[in-house]
């Protein structure tokens, strides 16, 4: 049987909402179905505590893939963000009308490139990057400074999504099926550590769309559940607006301003088309995560005031 979280050469077929989709065999999924067992986790030498989660209690919901709980528990995750500057003016063209941009100064906004390395997780290992902007949140009515302070600093943050490749189906038929995110599959390298960040993202040709590298910001142990940051995000289902919220345990992690050693390369795909429609000026922030752990809740409905 394959070690917890573990990917194995065979594969089994599940079933998500009428579609079907291979997963691991003896994997998490395959085992219990979200429904993992903590102990059984506890046991990977990966996995360097597993007391964040034993504090949450998951739910059974229906959802338009099928019944489900919720949240999602990811036990040791990696991840990047580089924080660059954009204009205001090509921010809103690429935002539905309900949405503004957070603006770090009048007509200029904020703009992510973000890569994820799930290494263990209740859908089993996976790589995803994304593509997003920093929006005000649902229902407020002008931009205030605790907006703009905690969302730099990456304590609650509320985004738009315009790009999220991830590697495998499970990933992908849940995020776009049941999340309502911009999810196909497609090769993606993540490797992220103590001393360099990497990622390649491959296009549906198997050429670069979008790659970077950087040295790894100097990273900041910490108990867990000192340092716990929250991601709200909006997407639609079926026409109407919900959001989804990510509570993301910070165990290792550091930030560099104005980061030197960085390559960003833009080839030809879907994620280096939606950066360039945000014509980025510059990278003002890199933050890298080298150990942490995610709780991913389902979406809910959410009342969204039409700004136009």
């Amino acid at each position: 049987m394959a070690s917890t979280g573990e990917l194995t050469d065979r594969t089994v077929e599940v079933d998500l909402g009428g579609r079907l989709v291979t997963v691991p065999e003896g994997g998490l999924y395959d085992r219990f179905r979200m429904d993992t067992d903590l102990e059984e986790v506890a046991r990977d030498p990966r996995v360097s505590s597993v007391d964040f989660f034993r504090r949450m209690l998951k739910s059974r919901v229906d959802s338009r893939i099928g019944p489900t709980l919720t949240p999602n528990f990811y036990y040791r995750i990696s991840t990047t963000r580089l924080t660059m500057l954009a204009p205001a003016k090509a921010i809103r063209a690429r935002l539905p009308r309900e949405m503004d941009p957070l603006e770090i100064a009048p007509g200029l906004g904020i703009v992510s490139v973000m890569t994820f390395r799930y290494d263990v997780c209740d859908i089993d290992f996976y790589t995803e990057a994304a593509v997003g902007v920093a929006v005000k949140p649902a229902r407020h009515g002008g931009l205030g400074l605790f907006d703009l302070v905690t969302g730099l600093k990456n304590d609650w943050l509320h985004s738009y999504v315009l790009s999220l490749p991830v590697n495998t189906e499970i990933a992908q038929v849940r995020g776009h099926d049941g999340y309502g995110f911009p999810k196909w599959v497609t090769d993606i390298d993540v490797d992220i550590d103590t001393e360099h960040t990497s990622a390649r993202i491959a296009n549906d040709r198997g050429g670069l769309d979008l790659a970077l590298s950087a040295p790894t910001p100097k990273q900041t142990a910490r108990p867990t559940g000192a340092h716990v940051s929250t991601l709200t995000s909006y997407t639609t289902i079926d026409g109407a607006w919900h959001s989804t919220t990510s509570q993301i345990n910070m165990l290792a992690s550091g930030t560099t301003r104005f980061p030197r050693g960085l390559d960003l390369q833009l080839g030809q795909g879907r994620m280096s088309d939606d950066l360039r429609s945000l014509k980025p000026i510059r990278t003002i922030q890199l933050d890298v995560t080298t150990e942490g752990q995610l709780a991913l809740h389902m979406p809910v409905p959410t009342s969204i005031q039409d700004r136009s």
